[in-house]
C-alpha cells in the first residue's frame, strides 16, 4: 500500500480536499459533544475515531500497538514509538479507506460512530506540551528585523553559527480558535524615561512552522545531526503572538517574556513526517561567503533532503470586513524553504549539551519571512515598526493587531504527479484586555 502518489479513497470528500486528502491522514486528538478526548485522524471533511475503529477490531499488530499508544486524550505514547509504529499505522489506514477497500462496507455500517463530520467536533492539543522552543531560523525576518535597530549591521555574529532559540511557555498553548486576549505590560512611551502598565498596543503575529518531537533522549545523550530527523513526529502551523512594545522594553538584557508567553496558537492535527515525504527538498545553498555549519550540525543526506517545501499564507479578517462580507485580507504568502537551518539541525542542536528532550515538546521554527515584500510573515517587518500602515478593502488601516482582528495561518505542499496536502487552518481573534 506504499503506492498511493494520486489514489483516491472511498470516502468522497477526501478527493481533492484542500488539506485532507488519502495522502495526509494527519493524527489529533477531538471530543463530540462534551464526551472525553479521543484519537482521531482527518479524512477530508470527516474524522477515523481511532478509538471506534480498535474496538471494531479493525487493526492488528503493529497497527494495533500503534492505536492503542494513541488513546487516552494525547498523543505522546505514540509519538515515543517512533516511526516505524507512525508507518504500520499509516499503511493500514491506506488499505482501510483507499477505494476499492474491501472493509468499506464494515465501516460504513458503524456511520458516524466511526467517522464523525468535522464540523460536529471539538479539537484539542494532540499531545501534552512539557517544553516548548522557539527558534530564530528565518534568516529574511531575522534581517528584517534587524534592520529596523541595526541598520548597518542587522545580524549579529552568532547567527550563522547556532540555532538562534529560546524557552517558550508551554501552558499557554492553544489549539487553533481559542481567543487572544490582548495582554497587559510594561512598556516605555516614546520620549519618556519611566514605563508606564497597561494593554498591549502594538500587537502582532508571527507566521512559523511547529515541530513536534516524537522519541526523546536521555540526559546528557546528545541526538547526531544524522539521527535527529527519525526524532521528529510531525508538523503543525505556529502563531507566536508577540506584544512588540512590551517586548522592546523588557528583551534587553535575556530577551522576550511576557511579550511571548500570554498564548501561541497551533493548528491541531499533526501533519507526519511520512506525509510530507513527496515534499522534502535539499537545504537551500547558503550565499556566498557564509560560514559552513560546524561539524556536529552537517549531514550530507539532511543537506540533500532535510529541507520542506511548504506554502505558507497569513490572512487578515476584521470586524467591518465581516460586515461588509468581504474576503479575508492577504498578509503575506512565504515558504518554509526560508529556514536558514533544517529541523534536523534544531533537534541536534538543542540537544548537543545533554538536554533531555521528550515526547510531545514542540519547537517553533521562528517566523518564516520570504524575500519579497509580499511574503513578510509579521506585521512588524509589513509596516516596518508601525511607519507605514497597510490599508485593507474595508477602508481600515492597520499598523499593528486591534481588537475584534482574527488571523488565519494556512499551509500547502505540492508538487507535480502528487496529490497536495495541507494543514488545516491557526485562526485566532483579538479580544480586549480584561
Amino acid at each position: 500500500m506504499t503506492q498511493t502518489t494520486l489514489a483516491r479513497s472511498w470516502i468522497s470528500s477526501a478527493n481533492g480536499h484542500r488539506d485532507f486528502p488519502l495522502q495526509n491522514l494527519p493524527l489529533g486528538i477531538f471530543s463530540i459533544g462534551g464526551s472525553a478526548p479521543r484519537s482521531g485522524v482527518a479524512i477530508g471533511d470527516a474524522i477515523f475515531d481511532l478509538e471506534a475503529g480498535l474496538a471494531a477490531g479493525l487493526f492488528e499488530g503493529p497497527a494495533k500497538v500503534a492505536v492503542e499508544a494513541s488513546l487516552g486524550g494525547a498523543l505522546n505514547a505514540f509519538f515515543a514509538l517512533g516511526r516505524s509504529a507512525r508507518v504500520a499505522l499509516r499503511e493500514r489506514l491506506l488499505e482501510l479507506l483507499v477505494e476499492g477497500s474491501t472493509m468499506r462496507g464494515k465501516i460504513e455500517a458503524l456511520g458516524t460512530r466511526l467517522l464523525p463530520l468535522a464540523a460536529d467536533c471539538q479539537l484539542h492539543l494532540p499531545a501534552k506540551i512539557g517544553d516548548y522552543t522557539d527558534f530564530y531560523v528565518g534568516i529574511e525576518h531575522a534581517k528584517n528585523v534587524g534592520k529596523l535597530f541595526r541598520p548597518d549591521n542587522p545580524l549579529l555574529p552568532n547567527y550563522k553559527y547556532v540555532p538562534i532559540g529560546y524557552h517558550g511557555r508551554a501552558s499557554t498553548i492553544r489549539p487553533s480558535g481559542v481567543e487572544v486576549r490582548r495582554p497587559k505590560g510594561q512598556t516605555l512611551p516614546a520620549g519618556q524615561t519611566e514605563p508606564t502598565f497597561g494593554p498591549c498596543s502594538r500587537l502582532d503575529y508571527e507566521l512559523e512552522l511547529g515541530i513536534w518531537i516524537g522519541q526523546g533522549n536521555d540526559m546528557g545523550d546528545a541526538i547526531p545531526v544524522s539521527e535527529a530527523g527519525e526524532h521528529i513526529a510531525g508538523f503543525c502551523l505556529l502563531n507566536d503572538w508577540s506584544a512588540r512594545d512590551i517586548q522592546a522594553w523588557e528583551y534587553q538584557p535575556l530577551g522576550p517574556f511576557l511579550s511571548k508567553s500570554f498564548i501561541t496558537s497551533i493548528s491541531p492535527w499533526v501533519v507526519t513526517a511520512e506525509a510530507l515525504e513527496p515534499f522534502r527538498r535539499a537545504q537551500p545553498a547558503r550565499p556566498e561567503g557564509d560560514p559552513q555549519p560546524l561539524a556536529y550540525l552537517l549531514d550530507t543526506k539532511d543537506q540533500a533532503s532535510g529541507a520542506l517545501d511548504i506554502e505558507l499564507e497569513v490572512l487578515l479578517l476584521t470586524e467591518a470586513m465581516r460586515e461588509q462580507n468581504l474576503p479575508a485580507h492577504r498578509l503575506g504568502l512565504s515558504n518554509s524553504l526560508n529556514m536558514y537551518w533544517t529541523a534536523a539541525q534544531l533537534v541536534a542542536h538543542h540537544s548537543v549539551n545533554g538536554c533531555q528532550l521528550q515526547s510531545g515538546d514542540l519547537f517553533g521554527s521562528g517566523t518564516l519571512s520570504g524575500p519579497d515584500r509580499s511574503q513578510l510573515g509579521s506585521l512588524l517587518e509589513i509596516t516596518e515598526g508601525g511607519k507605514h500602515p497597510i490599508e485593507l478593502a474595508s477602508g481600515e488601516v492597520r499598523k499593528f493587531l486591534e481588537d475584534g482582528d482574527e488571523i488565519i495561518l494556512r499551509a500547502r505542499c505540492t508538487r507535480e504527479g502528487h496529490a497536495s496536502i495541507g494543514f488545516g487552518e491557526c485562526r485566532g481573534k483579538v479580544v480586549a484586555a480584561r
